[in-house]
């Protein structure tokens, strides 16, 4: 069963999977197969470890919201505030752009 919230999030995953690199794309969308439960819950611990080590150079704190956003799949009670962090983000990044606009123009 595919609720509303999942299929926002899955619009979201898309739209992040058309800004990928070739190959990265590929490999989300390989990742979001339902079928592939296990290597998402081991992609999805490996960046939450990976986070923990922030200090160190390459790794850092953007690999949770990266972990989180794979393991959703699995865990819906997380779809629901990934979903409203995509729309705040979102609309968040029109209000920047909208402002930079009006300052350019006046």
């Amino acid at each position: 069963m595919v609720t509303t919230t999942n299929a926002e999030l899955n619009c979201y995953c898309e739209r992040i999977e058309q800004h990928l690199p070739n190959w990265s794309s590929r490999f989300l969308s390989w990742l979001r197969q339902p079928s592939n439960r296990g290597a998402r819950i081991l992609v999805a611990a490996l960046l939450g470890l990976g986070a923990l080590f922030a200090f160190l150079p390459v790794l850092g704190l953007w690999m949770l919201p990266l972990g989180l956003i794979i393991i959703s799949q699995d865990l819906p009670f997380l779809q629901r505030p990934l979903v409203k962090a995509f729309q705040w983000i979102e609309a968040s990044v029109g209000r920047l752009k909208r402002w930079r606009n009006a300052r350019s123009i006046g």
